[in-house]
C-alpha cells in the first residue's frame, strides 16, 4: 500500500471539488473541525466526494455561522469501482451498524439488504446505513462510497440478478470443503470474478430449505462453509469478505 497520511482529518463532501473553489461545510462538519479538533483558518484537511479523488484543502472561516474549505490540490486520483456487492439479511441496529462499516472497509461497492424467511429485522434505515458507510470511508482512506440499495426479498433479487456474476454464499450445511480452495477456483484471474462478485450472508438461523434450493440453482454460485464453528452473521460477513478480497488481490 502506498504511503498515506492517516493523521490528517478527512471528510466526505457530496459536492464538486476543484482547485480554487470553495465548499461550505454543514453544521456537524464545521462543529467537528472547529470545536472538536480545534482547527483554525489555514489548517489543512483531506476531502473526497467519491467521484474526483482525494484533495488537500485549507479551512476557511467566512462568517460566524459559516465555515468553508478551499480545495488546493488533488493528492489521489479516483480509483475504479471494486465491483464487490455485499448482500445481507438485516440485523438489529448495533450489529447492522458494525456490519455495514466492516463491509465498506473491506471494499464493498454496494450494500443490498435482503429479506429472508428468518430475517430478524425488517425495518431498514437507509440513511443510517449511508451514515455508517461515510464514517467508515472517512476513517479508512476509502475513495468510493458504496451504493445503498433499497431492501427487497431474496427471491425477487435472485430473479433479477446478473447471472454472469459469481455468487458466494455461506451455508452451514455446505460440503466440508475448505473455503479458500472453493473461492480460489472461481475467483482466479480470468474467471467469473472479473465480471464482479456478490457475497451473500444470511440471517441468524440460516436459510430455510426453499431458499437454499433457490440459491444452489443459481449459475456461477459458490456455496461455502466456514468450518465447525457457528458464527454470528456479522462475524461471518467479515470473514467471507476478507477471504474474497484476499483471493481477488492475489
Amino acid at each position: 500500500m502506498p504511503h498515506y497520511d492517516f493523521s490528517a482529518p478527512r471528510l466526505y463532501l457530496d459536492q464538486p471539488l476543484r482547485a480554487g473553489g470553495t465548499v461550505a461545510l454543514d453544521k456537524s462538519q464545521a462543529h467537528y473541525l472547529c470545536t472538536v479538533l480545534r482547527l483554525v483558518a489555514g489548517d489543512h484537511i483531506l476531502v473526497f466526494n467519491g467521484r474526483e479523488g482525494e484533495w488537500r484543502a485549507a479551512l476557511k472561516e467566512s462568517g460566524r455561522k459559516t465555515v468553508q474549505i478551499e480545495p488546493i490540490e488533488q493528492v489521489r486520483t479516483q480509483e475504479p469501482d471494486n465491483d464487490l456487492h455485499y448482500l445481507f439479511a438485516p440485523l438489529k441496529h448495533a450489529r447492522l451498524d458494525y456490519m455495514a462499516q466492516k463491509a465498506v472497509e473491506m471494499g464493498a461497492s454496494l450494500l443490498q439488504p435482503l429479506f429472508t424467511r428468518r430475517t430478524q429485522n425488517e425495518r431498514i434505515n437507509l440513511e443510517r446505513l449511508r451514515a455508517n458507510a461515510i464514517e467508515a470511508a472517512e476513517q479508512c482512506g476509502i475513495l468510493t462510497l458504496p451504493e445503498i440499495a433499497e431492501a427487497v426479498k431474496l427471491d425477487a433479487y435472485l430473479a433479477r440478478r446478473d447471472q454472469n456474476r459469481v455468487l458466494v454464499f455461506c451455508d452451514e450445511d455446505a460440503p466440508p470443503i475448505g473455503p479458500l480452495a472453493a473461492l480460489r477456483e472461481a475467483l482466479r484471474p480470468g474467471g467469473v470474478a472479473c465480471r464482479g462478485a456478490d457475497v451473500l450472508i444470511g440471517p441468524e438461523g440460516g436459510f430455510d430449505a426453499t431458499e437454499r434450493d433457490l440459491l444452489v440453482s443459481q449459475p456461477n454460485h459458490i456455496r461455502i462453509s466456514l468450518g465447525p464453528r457457528i458464527l454470528r452473521a456479522d462475524t461471518a460477513a467479515v470473514a467471507v469478505l476478507a477471504l474474497v478480497q484476499a483471493i481477488r488481490d492475489e
